[in-house]
C-alpha cells in the first residue's frame, strides 16, 4: 500500500514538473520582445534580421493598401503589447504617429531616417518625398542597418545573431541587385519605360536606368484624371511600349483602358506596398522584386508592334 502511494506521488511529481517546464517555456516565448511593422514588406526584412529571437507581426495585412490604411481597434489592442513598432517614413503611413499615440506611444523607429529622398515631381505631391525606397535593393541595405542598430538596443544579448542576419541578408539583396541588373540590360534601350498605375517603381528606375509613367504620383491620392489617362495613353502610344501595369493593392481597371486606346497590352500585376500571401509570387521581398522584373522583361521583351 505505501509502495503504491509513494509510486503514485512520483507520477504526480512528474506529471507536475512536466507542467512546470512547459509553462516555463511558453513564459520564454511569451516574453520574447514583440516588434510591429506597419506592412508586411518591413515585416519580412525585420524577420530577417531578427531571425528567432524577435516576435515580429504587421499591422497591415497581406493584400492591403499602405497609404490609407485605417487601424481598427483590434490593431490598436494588439499594438499595446508591442516593444517597438518600425515604420517606413517618407510620408507613407500617414495614419502611424494618430496609432502609435493610441496605442499608447510605443518607441518607434523610422527605416528611412537619414536617406536622401528621390521627390516627386508632379501634381500636388510636386516636391514631396516618395516613399517607396525599398524598391531598390541598395536602398533597402540601408534599411537592414537601421534595423541592426534597433534590435540590438532593443535585445542587447541578440547583438551577434542581429548583426549575422544582417550581413546575411544583404550579401542576398547584393546578389539579388547583380540579377536585376543582368536582367534589365536584356531590354533594348528605346524600350525601358515602365508603366504602372502608381508611381512607385522611382527609386527601382532611378537606380537600374529606366523611365517611369504611371496614372498617379502615390496611392494615397488614386483618382485618375482625364488629363493623366490622356497624357499616359499618348506616351505609351508615341513610344510604342508593348505592355503596361499594375500594382496588387488597387484596381487596374484605368490602366487595362491605356492598354486598350494606346495599343499596348496589360502585362500584369506588379507587387509593391504589399506581399503576397505565403503562396503566392511574392511572398518575401526578394521574391517580390525577381517577379516584378520577370514580369517586366517579359511584356517589354515583346516585339510585336504596337501603337500602329
Amino acid at each position: 500500500m505505501h509502495r503504491a502511494v509513494g509510486l503514485s506521488l512520483a507520477v504526480l511529481s512528474l506529471i507536475s514538473s512536466g507542467c512546470t517546464q512547459k509553462s516555463s517555456t511558453d513564459q520564454f516565448i511569451k516574453d520574447k520582445p514583440e516588434v510591429l511593422t506597419t506592412f508586411t514588406v518591413l515585416a519580412d526584412l525585420a524577420r530577417n534580421v531578427a531571425g528567432d529571437r524577435l516576435k515580429v507581426r504587421s499591422i497591415v495585412k497581406p493584400g492591403s493598401e499602405i497609404h490609407g490604411y485605417q487601424p481598427t481597434p483590434s490593431d490598436i489592442e494588439q499594438a499595446s503589447s508591442a516593444d517597438l513598432i518600425i515604420e517606413n517614413g517618407l510620408g507613407l503611413e500617414l495614419w502611424a504617429r494618430k496609432f502609435t499615440a493610441s496605442a499608447g506611444n510605443i518607441p518607434t523607429i523610422t527605416l528611412s531616417d537619414g536617406m536622401e529622398p528621390l521627390l516627386i515631381a508632379e501634381d500636388a505631391y510636386a516636391g514631396k518625398p516618395n516613399p517607396h525606397a525599398w524598391m531598390s535593393p541598395q536602398r533597402t541595405m540601408a534599411y537592414v542597418d537601421q534595423l541592426e542598430q534597433a534590435f540590438v538596443q532593443l535585445d542587447p544579448a541578440g547583438a551577434d545573431q542581429f548583426k549575422a542576419n544582417a550581413l546575411a541578408y544583404k550579401q542576398s539583396l547584393q546578389r539579388l541587385d547583380q540579377e536585376l541588373r543582368s536582367a534589365l540590360e536584356t531590354i533594348p534601350t528605346e524600350r525601358r519605360v515602365l508603366v504602372s498605375c502608381e508611381g512607385a517603381f522611382t527609386y527601382l528606375a532611378s537606380d537600374y536606368g529606366l523611365e517611369e509613367a504611371y496614372l498617379w504620383p502615390v496611392n494615397a491620392e488614386s483618382q485618375v484624371t482625364p488629363k493623366r489617362m490622356a497624357r499616359l495613353i499618348e506616351t505609351v502610344r508615341n513610344r510604342k511600349i508593348p505592355a503596361v501595369f499594375c500594382e496588387s493593392t488597387v484596381s487596374d481597371k484605368a490602366q487595362r483602358q491605356v492598354a486598350a486606346e494606346s495599343g499596348a497590352r496589360f502585362g500584369g500585376t506588379f507587387y509593391v506596398d504589399s506581399l503576397s500571401k505565403a503562396d503566392g509570387p511574392a511572398p518575401t521581398l526578394l521574391k517580390l522584386q525577381r517577379h516584378n522584373v520577370a514580369l517586366l522583361i517579359n511584356g517589354l521583351a515583346d516585339l510585336t508592334e504596337v501603337g500602329n
